[in-house]
């Protein structure tokens, strides 16, 4: 079997006990591919790899992986804007104080 396909048969059957293993032998043939463009052909399976690692450590070490939330998608009620998020310290009606921009 050559590499490119062994990484992929490693990504599609890492379970949480051989996550470690699994990771180790993709690193291995990712070292053996001879040019950036087969190195790019498998970079989606190790950057999978690498962060089911990630996961199921934490999970094993107690902690829970929170999902990225897209704040800049909705607000408030869950209806959609394009504005982007407001940072904390903004204040909700304009420039703060002695900032109009005049000289």
């Amino acid at each position: 079997m050559d590499a490119i396909a062994e990484i992929k048969q490693l990504y599609y059957a890492a379970t949480k006990a051989t996550i470690q293993k699994d990771l180790a032998r993709a690193i291995d043939l990712l070292k053996t591919l001879p040019n950036d463009e087969e190195r790019e052909r498998v970079a989606v399976y190790m950057d999978g790899l690498s962060q089911m690692r990630s996961e199921w450590a934490a999970s094993t070490r107690g902690n829970s992986v929170k999902p990225r939330r897209d704040h800049g998608a909705t607000r408030g009620g869950g209806k959609p804007t394009s504005e982007p998020p407001r940072p904390a310290s903004a204040r909700p009606n304009g420039p703060a104080p002695g900032r109009s921009g005049r000289r």
